[in-house]
């Protein structure tokens, strides 16, 4: 480990400005503790995180932008990569950073809970997942998953005095580190195996991706590479919640913080994503015959689980969960038709980017509607909403449109650029199987907005306790802005993809 981390510091692999938005995260971070720690009791501690993560969003499209297309320059001994859609990934999660920042500064004010600690943490894991985005090794790739769980843990758990939170907290610390003892050990199979000098092509740095591949490429009958393959990907679908690793994410969902379920949603599972494009394209791209069928059969399963579970789902926040996870099966068949569709990788970016825009704007106006305990929010609780609060209520009919795949709005063009990928693949079945799903998740979409729209507030159908719609005086500006925002890329984007290609 020494000499891995000698030759990764050596002044002819090291480049400290490549990872100098990662480093600022990090020393914000470290900032906020030490002023919130020393601050007196009169001095109220502003919220840092937004103007933070805006600052350095802009940076990192400056970076993207100013990259040329086509160009790879690798860093720290090759364990990190930069091209153009690396840079853009790393706005992607700074982006996510920024929206889940100002989702907190809404639900914490409803309940006076600290806001030092919260922005510290989603710095924190937004480096993790920045790092996840470029990483080419698994030993970093390990640090910054393991950085971003730990994050991850404390945020499930922030509202303490919650039992619902801190139930949530414990399951997901539970099955986040079996995903992480099966990464692990794969992780130990491949390096056990790349490292043996009596198999044809050891390598000297088995841990590499582009190093890995070579030796995999002559080896790919050996058990010991097929079974930590296998673990490896095992792992990630973890981070993903595809089928059989997705039981954890209703309770988990329900029970963490609005925007913390909103990270969760979005940006790990993001990152689940980008790591299973990295390491199915490069190290385990000679295991096709063997990746291929298997994440078919995953991607057919999480697909009809989805859709099936979210049917008679009342809690919205748990059937956003279920939703996620059919979202998560029609994007790996994107990435199972990466093997034969040269752009079907950039396809699932764009899906994942349009999937953002949309849940972020539901979650937008599950936080304006929460109460005081948000992980009790009915489809009841929806009822009048348009009537109530026309905002609010078109900003979420436009989510819900784009996420059931609505045409004109960006979760249409998304999905038919996958199912055309699909087609290229020749994965016949997993498309048939996604259209069907496609069409099972109008009806609990449509049941929302039906919700939202059609149905009036009757005192005889909602409990006392439930959560009302809030007045729009309510909504700030810099919510209603975001919300805006993101509603019109949302229908801008079901018309244009120019940008698609990076």
């Amino acid at each position: 480990m020494s000499d891995l981390i000698y030759r990764a510091l050596a002044p002819t692999g090291a480049d400290w400005n490549s990872v100098a938005l990662e480093t600022a995260l990090g020393a914000f971070a470290l900032i906020i503790l030490l002023v919130d720690a020393f601050r007196g009791k009169r001095f109220q501690m502003p919220s840092l995180g937004t103007p933070i993560m805006l600052l350095l969003l802009l940076l990192a499209l400056w970076n993207a932008f100013s990259t040329p297309s086509g160009v790879s320059v690798s860093y720290f001994g090759g364990m990190i990569e930069h091209t153009r859609g690396v840079q853009f990934l790393r706005a992607f999660f700074l982006l996510c950073g920024l929206l889940v920042c100002q989702l907190g500064g809404v639900v914490f004010r409803k309940q006076n809970l600290p806001r030092a600690e919260f922005d510290v943490l989603v710095l924190i894991g937004t480096a993790g997942l920045m790092f996840l985005a470029q990483c080419r090794h698994f030993a970093l790739l390990f640090v910054a998953l393991e950085t971003l769980s730990i994050s991850m843990y404390v945020l499930v758990a922030y509202i303490r005095h919650s039992p619902a939170s801190l139930e949530a907290a414990l399951k997901y610390l539970v099955q986040s580190g079996l995903s992480s003892a099966l990464l692990l050990m794969g992780m130990v199979f491949l390096y056990g195996a790349a490292g043996n000098p009596n198999l044809p092509g050891a390598v000297d740095d088995p841990f590499s991706f582009a190093q890995l591949r070579e030796f995999i490429a002559l080896n790919t009958d050996n058990a010991y590479i097929l079974g930590g393959a296998m673990l490896v990907v095992a792992g990630l679908l973890f981070k993903i919640a595809a089928v059989p690793f997705q039981i954890w994410v209703c309770d988990v969902y329900q029970g963490a913080p609005t925007p913390v379920t909103a990270f969760l949603g979005v940006a790990s599972k993001a990152a689940g994503f980008v790591l299973l494009a990295n390491v199915l394209g490069i190290p385990f791209a000679p295991l096709k015959f063997v990746m291929l069928p298997l994440l078919s059969a995953v991607a057919i399963l999480t697909i009809l689980f989805g859709n099936f579970a979210a049917l008679g789902q009342r809690n919205v926040k748990r059937l956003m969960g279920l939703s996620g996870i059919a979202h998560a099966g029609y994007m790996l068949m994107g990435i199972c038709a990466a093997y034969t569709v040269s752009w079907a990788v950039e396809a699932v970016y764009f899906y994942l980017f349009v999937y953002l825009l949309a849940s972020f704007s539901i979650f937008g106006v599950m936080a304006q509607l929460s109460g005081e305990d948000d992980s009790i929010q009915e489809l009841s609780d929806y009822a009048g909403l348009m009537r109530k609060d026309s905002f609010l209520g078109g900003i979420l009919a436009v989510a819900l449109g784009s996420l059931a795949g609505i045409p004109p709005m960006a979760g249409f063009a998304a999905k038919l650029l996958l199912f055309i990928a699909a087609f290229k693949a020749g994965l016949y079945g997993v498309l048939g199987v996604a259209l069907f799903g496609v069409v099972l998740s109008i009806y609990y979409y449509f049941n929302w907005m039906r919700q939202a729209v059609f149905v009036p507030v009757s005192a005889s159908d909602k409990d006392e306790d439930a959560t009302a719609p809030v007045e729009p005086s309510q909504v700030g500006f810099w919510t209603r802005t975001t919300l805006t925002t993101l509603a019109l890329l949302t229908v801008c984007l079901g018309f244009w993809q120019g940008f698609l290609h990076l």
